[in-house]
């Protein structure tokens, strides 16, 4: 499977270019908004496209093409205000689900934030942010794309376990980023997760078990 990572220079994101790199079943594209974050990844023998998610649709179909996934886990960053939430994380993610409909792509792997669906656990401080991710889901759900979309809850930077808990509905809790990526990676081709969304945090379950569990 061809499979495109929009934000690649994430840090999520870069851990998911990296599994697939190394990956046997898949091939990666990574999109990124930099002409020297392409030029860094290309050095590593990674295929990459240059395009921002506020540029129009037939300029992100350009970058999409011959891509077979998508894997959104791209985001405006905390740093930015909430008119660039609105533009990246809604309007952008948007634009990437026309894009795939646009060419053929049906499957489409959203990474979202830990009870995004669900209003009454918003965090006060980030409305906007979880506003965006609430309808950019939505806007996915009412797609044709063969969608999974998986809210993770608070990231880590340390090493993943291996050992995750995956549910419609899920306390509060944490992940590892490498676990993140483990997961996205392991469910691309999975097809009891297509059509599916759930909250995902760390947990006693195996990636394939939690996955399998659905």
């Amino acid at each position: 499977m061809n499979v495109l990572v929009i934000g690649a220079n994430g840090q999520v994101g870069h851990q998911i270019v990296n599994l697939l790199h190394d990956s046997k079943e898949h091939s990666v594209k990574a999109l990124v908004r930099k002409e020297e974050q392409a030029t860094e990844l290309v050095d590593q023998g990674i295929d990459t496209a240059v395009a921002s998610l506020e540029d129009s649709v037939d300029k992100l179909s350009s970058a999409m093409e011959g891509s077979d996934a998508v894997v959104f886990a791209a985001g405006s960053g905390g740093s930015t205000g909430s008119d660039k939430t609105l533009l990246v994380d809604l309007d952008g993610a948007v634009k990437t689900m026309e894009a795939a409909e646009k060419l053929g792509i049906k499957r489409y792997v959203m990474v979202s934030a830990h009870q995004a669906h669900n209003r009454d656990n918003w965090s006060e401080a980030l409305m906007p942010y979880y506003a965006a991710k609430h309808y950019a889901d939505k806007m996915l759900e009412q797609s044709a794309l063969d969608y999974t979309i998986v809210r993770p809850g608070g990231l880590l930077n340390e090493d993943g376990t291996g050992q995750v808990s995956i549910a419609e509905n899920l306390k509060r809790g944490s992940v590892s980023r490498e676990d993140v990526a483990k997961v996205i990676v392991a469910l691309l081709a999975n097809e009891n997760t297509i059509r599916r969304s759930f909250d995902l945090i760390s947990g006693e379950d195996s990636i394939e078990d939690a996955i399998a569990s659905l």
